[in-house]
């Protein structure tokens, strides 16, 4: 559906207005149809971002500085997020043993069974792009790094 649909405006100052109301409209879409996916799970899009993160470094820890690093949105509070990922039993955290200082965070078996689970049924798998031809797919991919430069 066109942006002049969804938003009830029929003109914009110019293409790039458009394009730029267009892509964040279309960030809060995808991240709205992930959020209701994930509330089969018991997540939240950051809570599940923090989780694939640590699956990638397992079986190795990770502190909360190299997952703030990672994160795809980097206005969330990684250390919120890991309590209540902890609180789920989905991750653990124990002091580093080199530096008292740094706190390590691992995946636990509940949290990686959790995300095979979630692997299996799809859950993240190509919303709204599934109207993408490969080719245009790798152009958009390819455009939005150009717009971070």
């Amino acid at each position: 559906m066109r942006i002049e649909d969804e938003i009830k405006q029929s003109t914009f100052r110019d293409d790039y207005q458009r394009a730029h109301i267009n892509l964040i409209y279309t960030t809060g879409w995808i991240q709205s149809k992930l959020n209701q996916r994930f509330k089969a799970y018991n997540l939240t899009l950051p809570q599940f971002n923090v989780l694939r993160i640590l699956r990638g470094q397992h079986p190795r820890p990770a502190s909360v500085q190299l997952l703030i690093q990672r994160m795809l949105d980097k206005t969330s509070n990684a250390s919120r997020i890991v309590d209540k990922l902890e609180a789920k039993k989905l991750v653990t955290r124990t002091v580093n043993p080199r530096d008292r200082r740094l706190v390590d965070v691992l995946i636990t078996e509940a949290g990686l069974a959790l995300l095979r689970k979630m692997d299996e049924a799809n859950v993240v798998d190509n919303i709204g792009l599934e109207h993408l031809s490969p080719e245009e797919a790798r152009l958009l991919s390819e455009m939005l790094d150009r717009i971070r430069g």
